[in-house]
């Protein structure tokens, strides 16, 4: 009895360390996504439904953007300086070159295409320094940004990173409270001024918290060039997957439901927070314990899963009851917002159910199947979207999401099995080969 009571009192004292780190983890994404929506109603207040509604679909675009942003380098950054943290001055200045090409280049582009696109959606023009604005704040400094909390997870300092996640979602919040509240900001173009300048000050404060960590050796590492490519089209698909409806939904409908039906997707974006506190810290241990093969690490990412379903579901009923409360936070103007919410609300379980499988196969390394899963469902799905938007938006629209993601589910779960299984067999191959002793 006494050793039953010893070996569960070690299991406690094993658990508390992991229980204290997600804690602190949920803790800090929940602050960064309270933040946030409290920004998004400041917002949607002061500008109104027409200028949100036209700010939701730019902000669809830079969330595409950002993804590509950098080439997907920082996962090398997180992967490669988990496991030898003295490659991190060569990792830092490799993504800060990549941040800075593909940047440009992304500024340059997507000014041009979507002073094409509100001209074709029902909402008002935009004009180009606004949009250059919007996408210089939103593309490449808050990729810089989001790099110091990839720097900080790399090299195993947890309070750094909640630190720089939460300063960024307080940062976004007194900047929208200063320029709505104070300064009584009430138009698209004065907004994009005030938060390209705000990213900006962030993204100095961001470089001074990384500076003490040593120097960047700037070179991009060739190597590291396709990992980070199909690392990054996952994200890229998904994001484009996430937002092609804020965008047909504009060509379709009036530029008021978009803003309604904008507030409901950055509201799932938030509430996501529960599943990504988990990821966050089981990325860098799925990386180590997946070194030896990928079996080693499964028995993990099921316990990971059990654990994000609970967090999913939890999440999904919470919002659910919530939804009629929505208005008057958002503003009266809303009034599509709890219907929005409540239909959107059960995607947060499915997202949970493939998210572990899918993270440990990019922390084995296995880039190539990950890759395929997400971009074969989220460009299949783009598409899938867009069809069901324009034959019956928008329940056609919440039915296509559900589909995609239940796709992913089964598909991430059916390939991550298989290779567990083929890693498994590879790993007892020695033992069936070497001799028996005499």
């Amino acid at each position: 009895m006494r050793e039953g009571l010893t070996g569960f009192g070690r299991k406690i004292r094993l658990a508390c360390p992991i229980l204290a780190s997600y804690l602190l983890s949920s803790g800090s994404l929940a602050a960064a996504a309270l933040s946030q929506l409290v920004t998004f109603a400041i917002l949607a207040r002061a500008l109104g439904p027409t200028e949100f509604g036209l700010f939701v679909q730019i902000s669809a675009v830079t969330a595409i953007a950002v993804q590509l942003c950098g080439l997907g380098a920082s996962d090398c950054l997180l992967r490669r300086v988990s496991r030898q943290p003295a490659s991190y001055p060569s990792l830092l200045g490799h993504n800060l070159l990549l941040i800075g090409l593909s940047g440009a280049l992304l500024v340059v582009g997507g000014v041009a295409a979507m002073s094409s696109w509100t001209r074709m959606s029902s909402g008002p023009s935009v004009g180009i320094t606004t949009l250059a604005l919007l996408f210089f704040g939103n593309v490449v400094l808050v990729r810089v940004i989001l790099l110091v909390e990839t720097a900080f997870l790399a090299l195993g300092r947890i309070h750094a990173a909640n630190r720089a996640v939460v300063g960024f979602a307080v940062a976004r919040t007194v900047t929208a409270a200063l320029a709505c509240l104070a300064f009584r900001v009430s138009s698209l173009a004065e907004w994009a001024l005030w938060q390209c300048g705000g990213n900006l000050l962030y993204a100095l404060v961001g470089a001074a918290w990384l500076s003490p960590l040593g120097r960047p050796r700037l070179a991009i590492l060739r190597e590291e060039l396709r990992a980070g490519l199909l690392f990054c089209s996952q994200f890229v698909a998904r994001a484009v997957r996430s937002n092609v409806d804020l965008l047909v939904i504009g060509l379709f409908a009036p530029i008021e439901t978009v803003g309604s039906y904008g507030v409901a997707r950055r509201i799932m974006d938030s509430s996501y927070l529960a599943i990504d506190a988990l990821n966050r810290l089981l990325y860098p241990r799925l990386a180590r314990e997946s070194r030896d093969g990928l079996h080693l690490a499964l028995p993990t990412a099921k316990r990971a899963l059990a654990a994000a379903l609970a967090l999913g579901v939890a999440t999904s009923l919470v919002l659910f009851l919530l939804a009629p409360k929505l208005p008057a936070l958002f503003g009266r103007d809303y009034h599509d917002l709890p219907f929005f919410v409540r239909c959107l609300s059960g995607t947060i379980v499915l997202v949970g159910a493939w998210a572990a499988a899918v993270d440990l196969l990019g922390a084995s390394g296995r880039h190539d199947a990950r890759a395929w899963i997400l971009n074969s469902a989220n460009l299949a799905g783009s598409a899938l979207i867009a069809v069901a938007t324009w034959l019956a938006a928008p329940i056609g629209t919440v039915i296509a999401l559900y589909v995609i993601d239940g796709a992913i589910v089964l598909a991430a779960w059916l390939v991550l099995l298989r290779f567990a299984g083929r890693s498994r067999l590879h790993a007892a191959e020695p033992a069936r080969a070497s001799p028996a002793p005499s």
